[in-house]
């Protein structure tokens, strides 16, 4: 174990101690037989892990725990993919804290992420090691680790170098960006740098180690004129000084096309001062120092950026001038109050929510806790809820990522997959167990379908699945289904009809389907072709209405025997003569029913029942066109009238 581990496990308490000191001897046994690419003992990169994850991130003896029997199983399974379906952690379990075996299978899980495998972008790739890290602790490491494995890139052979510094650029450095870790992210970018363009780092190194004691002067120099003037205005204020790291310097000099002696932020010195968050003394303070600033120093203004009086869209304020002392130096002085230098460094305004790193409110929030608990490593809020996305990241079984609507089940991955396998789909293997195809997937799982070519969708399934693309496709597939089964129904009841030799009307259609409750014709028809409703129904309700008729049809045959007509069946009052009567289609009247006649345009008298559906509407719209009848009964060889009131005719 080297040193500086041993210092910093003295420093524990005799219970922590001897936690972390038990998982360091498991880890040097589990690793003994194992050695790094220069030859060393591989146990010493969870050594170097656990150095950077206490001294630069403030981790505690839980984290260093986790980092060493994280190292320790890692190479207990055929695959990294299956380090937490196998023993090791089950032989951890009773012997080390719940919070350390957890942080152990979220390193487990980002451990079993390949980027060339999985070919996610860089943007799904962050979001899966984040979503992976219920504890923060466990992105933290993976930073820590991945810091440990750029400093000994000499090591490698020049593929896996490429291959490193390349996945580091593209995941790590971002998220230590969002994290704020900037001491962590400035290293790694300067050993990208010095892998990828080596000329320009060593050129950059050089002028800037040339420099370096100008620019020790010229801090202690530039706020010495200031000081006594800042005191009598009473304004309370803290300086910081920074220097642009080699990797900062050569990108601003590629994107402005100057060289090194033209980039004047090089060296920067931001006032922070300490005041009420009142916006319009905030405001006040800032330009009074602007303003003693530029007394004392030359100024460029076109230099100037004020982000006080119109702040950035993200919320960012603060003042940016470039001055030049009496000696000819330049530097950028930047000016805000403390409430604007803690949205900056910790809120949506911070440098990695505006230097062009995409991210979401619910990872925003996420990383702004990680940050909080960075600086405040004693915080009683510690234990933090996981970050919760509204997508869902899963795999198939080669490897390739899906992104999915949070809440998606088996069934809207693979309709993702594909349309034809979602609607054949009947169920699924979710990390080799086999699952119904309403079982939720989570961010990780590796997810195989299983279809049956008999399957087809059902209307339930829309219950349960949540992606558009599944919905959309279900219901595209239902629709199909039912009017095929409508289509098919119609042919059977035609057929039958033409052999029962009847007709079916549509006014006849739509009462029946009405009277057996069906919303559309499609439906009754539907309900035939799937074999719900027998067509011997339909020629039920023709004869029944035949049945109702009869006395109307015996009429028929007189007329054409006696050469009678249907009037000599009805009784009323009104001059009729040579009006022809017929019976209406949407009631059907019988001899006997109680009627009333509708004068039409073109098909002179209908007969209707007086409850017929359209009674109501037919005497409410043309009153003027209703024709009292009734009939008439013959008693004896005699014609009686049955209508009350009236004479017969």
């Amino acid at each position: 174990m080297n040193n500086r581990l041993q210092e910093i496990i003295s420093t524990f308490s005799q219970e922590e101690k001897a936690m972390v000191s038990r998982a360091c001897d498991m880890a040097e046994q589990h690793l003994k037989e194992r050695t790094r690419e220069n030859g060393h003992p591989f146990f010493e990169h969870p050594e170097n892990t656990a150095v950077i994850a206490h001294d630069m991130l403030g981790l505690d003896a839980a984290a260093l725990t986790a980092i060493m029997l994280h190292e320790a199983g890692r190479f207990s399974c055929e695959k990294v993919s299956d380090l937490n379906k196998g023993d090791f952690l089950e032989t951890c379990r009773g012997h080390y804290p719940a919070q350390v075996l957890e942080i152990v299978r979220n390193l487990n899980n980002i451990a079993g992420i390949s980027m060339q495998e999985t070919n996610l972008d860089a943007e799904k790739y962050r979001k899966l090691i984040v979503g992976y890290s219920v504890d923060p602790r466990a992105v933290l490491i993976k930073l820590a680790d991945r810091l440990d494995v750029m400093r000994n890139l000499s090591n490698l052979s020049s593929v896996k170098r490429r291959a490193k510094v390349m996945e580091s650029m593209l995941l790590y450095i971002p998220i230590a960006h969002q994290l704020g870790i900037y001491h962590l992210k400035s290293e790694m970018e300067d050993i990208f740098l010095r892998y990828t363009e080596p000329d320009a780092y060593r050129s950059i190194r050089h002028k800037l180690k040339e420099t370096e004691s100008d620019r020790v002067k010229l801090a202690s120099e530039f706020v010495e004129p200031l000081k006594k003037k800042l005191d009598d205005l009473g304004i309370s204020y803290k300086l910081k000084a920074r220097t642009k790291s080699p990797y900062s310097i050569w990108k601003k000099m590629q994107a402005k096309g100057l060289p090194f002696e033209e980039i004047f932020d090089v060296f920067a010195i931001r006032f922070i001062i300490d005041c009420p968050p009142d916006k319009e003394l905030e405001n006040e303070l800032c330009w009074k120092v602007y303003s003693l600033v530029t007394e004392e120093y030359e100024p460029d203004t076109s230099r100037l950026r004020d982000w006080i009086t119109v702040p950035k869209k993200n919320g960012y304020e603060s003042l940016h001038t470039t001055v030049t002392n009496r000696d000819g130096a330049s530097l950028e002085v930047q000016i805000r109050t403390k409430r604007m230098d803690d949205i900056a460094e910790n809120g949506e305004a911070a440098h990695w929510a505006y230097k062009g790193i995409s991210s979401k409110a619910a990872l925003s929030d996420w990383l702004v806790k990680v940050r909080h608990r960075i600086e405040n490593p004693n915080s009683e809020e510690y234990e933090m809820a996981p970050v919760v996305f509204n997508e869902i990241m899963v795999f198939t079984p080669t490897g390739e990522l899906r992104q999915l609507k949070a809440g998606a089940c088996v069934l809207d991955f693979a309709f993702e997959i594909h349309s034809n396998l979602g609607l054949k789909c009947t169920g699924g293997r979710i990390n080799g167990k086999i699952v119904p195809i309403r079982e939720k997937l989570h961010t990780g799982d590796v997810v195989d379908i299983i279809s049956s070519k008999n399957q087809k969708p059902n209307a339930d399934w829309l219950n349960f699945v949540v992606s558009g693309k599944a919905r959309s496709k279900i219901r595209q597939k239902l629709n199909e289904e039912e009017a095929k089964r409508a289509k098919a129904g119609r042919e059977i009841l035609l057929r039958r009809l033409k052999n029962w030799k009847l007709e079916l009307g549509d006014d006849e259609l739509f009462d029946l389907t009405k009277k057996l409750k069906f919303k559309t014709n499609n439906d009754f028809f539907g309900s035939i072709g799937s074999g719900q409703t027998d067509p011997i129904v339909v020629k039920e309700y023709i004869n029944d209405k035949r049945q109702a008729l009869r006395p109307v049809e015996s009429a028929k045959e007189v007329r054409s025997t006696n050469e009678t007509s249907l009037s000599d069946y009805l009784d009323y009052t009104a001059n009729l003569k040579g009006m022809e009567f017929k019976p209406a289609k949407c009631c059907n009247p019988g001899f006997g029913d109680d009627i009333f006649g509708f004068l039409t345009i073109r098909d002179g008298i209908k007969i209707h029942r007086s409850d017929c559906p359209n009674a109501a509407r037919l005497k409410g719209n043309y009153p003027y066109r209703i024709v009292t009848l009734g009939w008439k009964h013959r008693n004896n060889g005699e014609q009686k009238n049955t209508h009350k009131g009236s004479k017969g005719k």
